[in-house]
């Protein structure tokens, strides 16, 4: 209201401002009446000359008193003959009131004021309805598309411009949208102070979305909210409740594996508020080739007293889970996996210790067994299985695999040969050549015709164990390359 120019046209002095000068103008009401205050209902500028004001310093303050209890906002006192300057009993009450004063030097047109002031309170609220209207079209929008929460809590903090998260009724994060801070910061923020509403529809309550402290917003920041959380109900009816369980895991598991962090402490927040600590220890990587669904996996393995996050992979169902590989023993896999094969990743620590333990449970459940598929596998039991994992992110790696394989990678393209597959029978059984021609269900005359062909097309000795073990390497480096997502 200060930088008005109809206010400005009275050279306004603050006398007392501060946080004071961030109360709200409702409206703008013009009296010198000492009784004002019956006539207000809160929310008013005072807009004064004081002429009927009383003159006694204590009558002043109980003036200033009654205008506080009814919750004027503040008052603009025009200086002239009858009041010079504002009694010093006046700037006192609003001072220890936290109420705003302003003195106008200069005379001006109350009625100027009033108009100006009026018509910025009318320009607001039409700014209000037609953004109130635009987030109204635009989650009416999300909702009719059935865009999946995580998106909805992205819009919802873009409008705020402030971190805000969903929450389920256990208090999990089933998602949440930092914007510019980390999101261990933006969720302590919201515990700190903030804005939440409840996402029910039917008479349940899903969970809440909640924001984080921010900027003023034309709609009202609860408005926003509001409308962001009657889309996430909608969303809730056809897709029941477990469905934000399964993304919150889902995204988690995926931002990790992706490695789509900033920050490990971004996981270990996120993973935390899922029930998984990793500050408590050990953690390992499982991957489970089962039909089941994520949601009965986890409580399995809750049931059984692990801390777990589980999300289906493709084929496979990634589960993380707060224990080392040596607790978790072949009969405690058996009833977490209910007789379906599992991939035990490596022990192991902190958010980067966890991401190649699953990784490297990730590589070894996509390489063929050679025969039938135990039912356990574990990658501490793979020595270049761990090797391999180790070095993935390393270029040297993959040049290996294909300055030693790119013949017959050549060969089994153009011809639409087999020879990869031979040769990793080959390495899969080293000392045992028929086992190695059953697992490539060929003849024993037919699989020695294929190595004759290998070690031509290699210039190498196939009988020897350090040759054999760089092709072993070269060909996990290729099976690892050829499973990472893309």
């Amino acid at each position: 209201m200060l930088a008005l120019p109809a206010v400005q046209a009275g050279a306004p002095t603050v006398l007392v401002g501060g946080p004071a000068l961030d109360a709200g103008v409702r409206w703008v009401h013009a009296s010198d009446s000492a009784a004002v205050a019956r006539l207000l209902d809160g929310g008013e500028l005072l807009l004064t000359t004081g002429a009927a004001w009383p003159t006694n310093p204590a009558a002043l303050r109980v003036l200033v008193a009654e205008l506080v209890a009814v919750g004027v906002c503040g008052i603009v006192v025009e200086l002239g003959p009858r009041m010079p300057r504002v009694p010093a009993a006046v700037v006192e009450a609003c001072a220890a009131s936290s109420l705003a004063l302003i003195a106008l030097g200069v005379e001006v047109k109350f009625v100027a004021v009033t108009e100006a002031v009026h018509r910025a309170l009318i320009e607001a609220q039409t700014a209000a309805l037609r953004e109130r209207q635009r987030l109204h079209d635009l989650f009416t929008t999300l909702s009719l598309r059935g865009a999946p929460a995580d998106l909805i809590v992205s819009e919802v903090a873009r409008a705020l411009d402030a971190p805000v998260h969903l929450e389920n009724p256990a208090g999990e994060v089933v998602a949440v949208e930092a914007l510019r801070v980390p999101v261990g910061e933006a969720l302590r923020q919201a515990e700190r102070g903030g804005d939440r509403v409840p996402v029910q529809a039917r008479g349940v309550r899903w969970g809440w979305l909640i924001a984080a402290e921010g900027p003023p917003h034309p709609a009202g920041r609860s408005t926003v909210l509001e409308l962001g959380a009657t889309a996430l109900a909608f969303g809730c009816l056809p897709d029941g409740e477990g469905a934000w369980t399964v993304l919150a895991h889902r995204s988690l598991v995926e931002d990790l594996l992706g490695a789509r962090f900033a920050r490990e402490e971004d996981v270990e927040v996120r993973l935390r508020r899922l029930g998984l600590d990793l500050s408590g220890g050990t953690v390992s990587g499982l991957v489970f080739r089962t039909d089941e669904d994520a949601e009965t996996l986890v409580a399995r393995a809750r049931a059984a007293g692990l801390s777990a996050v589980g999300a289906r992979r493709g084929a496979d169902l990634v589960l993380l889970v707060a224990a080392g590989s040596d607790a978790l023993t072949d009969a405690v896999l058996a009833h977490l996996s209910d007789g379906a094969p599992v991939t035990v990743g490596p022990s192991a620590e902190g958010v980067r210790g966890l991401l190649a333990s699953i990784r490297a449970a990730l590589d070894l459940a996509a390489r063929p067994s050679g025969g039938d598929v135990p039912a356990v596998r574990r990658v501490a039991d793979r020595p270049l299985e761990r090797l391999v994992s180790a070095l993935r992110d390393d270029r040297r790696l993959q040049a290996h695999s294909e300055q030693m394989l790119e013949p017959l990678v050549r060969h089994d393209r153009d011809r639409r040969g087999d020879l990869l597959a031979v040769l990793a029978a080959l390495v899969a059984h080293p000392g045992n050549r028929s086992a190695a021609a059953a697992a490539s269900h060929l003849s024993r005359s037919v699989f020695y015709q294929r190595l004759a062909l290998i070690g031509d097309l290699l210039d190498a000795d196939l009988d020897d164990g350090e040759t054999l073990a760089a092709l072993h390497l070269a060909l996990l480096a290729r099976r690892r390359e050829e499973t990472q997502p893309r």
